[in-house]
């Protein structure tokens, strides 16, 4: 159990909800549209999962050899960090889990298309080496792109973007104008917890040389941008609902703006890291609400 504990908290598993948002929003959609395959969700769950902890295991392998995360920084102790997973056993665990995305997004595809759609799958193909090069080099390689301000663009396109769009089309083979606003709105509020857990760590990440866009800001205006994301989802969402409205159930996803709502005033009082350390998880639930809610209430009758 000693063994197992380490890895577990290396794989972040409070990041996983987040992580399959846009497949919910995706699915539901298409199911609203008449389109739906268990073998495609359940794949479409663990291949994004699976990126997931790629990702969160890359991250940890990336600033925790650049001693990026050091006892400055406030949270959960990383795990090369705290040192019960060395760098090495670290990067055996990556390349084993860059393995698993290959062979778990390939079944995915196959699902979906089987052989009769050869520019789909090529595009999957695409998306999925595309996925696995965001994953990794956020602060691995030579030139990391989360240490030059460039993750909450990353996040924005794979979070909102590529979850949302890619899962409707892996079900329906068509892009609809009705994904594009929930896309976007899911996207703003992904960005806005990276932008949460780049407020908490800006002392530290100055400290180390790590540039995010907070770190570029500075704290005053990275909350200011903060509601901007925040606030600009909750607006474009009941925008969507208003222009695409078919009966009142469509409106369910306004109870996830409670706790929206109460974490916006909450971030503009924060001054410590502690304070936005712990909103991260209630923003990433919220979302993961906000994404089950508006989903939802379109297929209900």
């Amino acid at each position: 159990m000693n063994k197992v504990k380490p890895w577990l908290s290396a794989m972040r598993l409070r990041t996983l909800p987040l992580s399959v948002s846009g497949i919910i929003l995706g699915t539901c959609f298409a199911i609203y549209n008449g389109e739906f395959s268990w073998w495609v969700l359940g794949l479409a769950i663990l291949t994004t999962i699976s990126l997931q902890i790629l990702s969160n295991l890359a991250n940890d392998y990336g600033d925790g050899v650049r001693g990026t995360d050091n006892e400055e920084r406030v949270g959960p102790e990383r795990a090369i960090q705290s040192g019960e997973i060395t760098p090495d056993q670290m990067l055996e665990a990556i390349k084993f889990n860059v393995v698993m995305v290959i062979i778990l997004t390939l079944a995915l595809i196959w699902a979906a298309y089987g052989p009769n759609e050869f520019l789909l799958l090529l595009l999957f193909v695409g998306l999925g080496g595309l996925s696995v090069y965001a994953a990794l080099n956020y602060t691995m390689g030579d030139s990391p792109y989360g240490y030059r301000a460039l993750g909450d663009i990353f996040v924005f396109i794979f979070f909102g973007l590529v979850s949302t769009l890619g899962s409707y089309l892996l079900y329906t083979k068509t892009i609809d104008h009705i994904t594009f606003l929930p896309a976007i709105a899911l996207g703003l509020l992904s960005v806005g917890v990276l932008n949460l857990n780049n407020m908490r760590d800006i002392n530290s990440d100055i400290n180390s040389g790590k540039i995010t866009l907070a770190v570029k800001l500075g704290l005053s205006k990275a909350k200011i941008y903060h509601n901007v994301l925040v606030i600009g989802a909750m607006l474009i969402a009941l925008i969507f609902a208003i222009l695409y409205y078919v009966e009142p159930y469509n409106f369910l996803f306004l109870i996830a703006y409670v706790p929206l709502t109460i974490h916006v005033v909450k971030i503009n009082k924060a001054s410590q890291p502690n304070d936005f350390d712990s909103q991260l998880k209630v923003l990433a639930l919220s979302t993961f609400l906000f994404s089950i809610l508006l989903g939802i209430g379109y297929i209900l009758y």
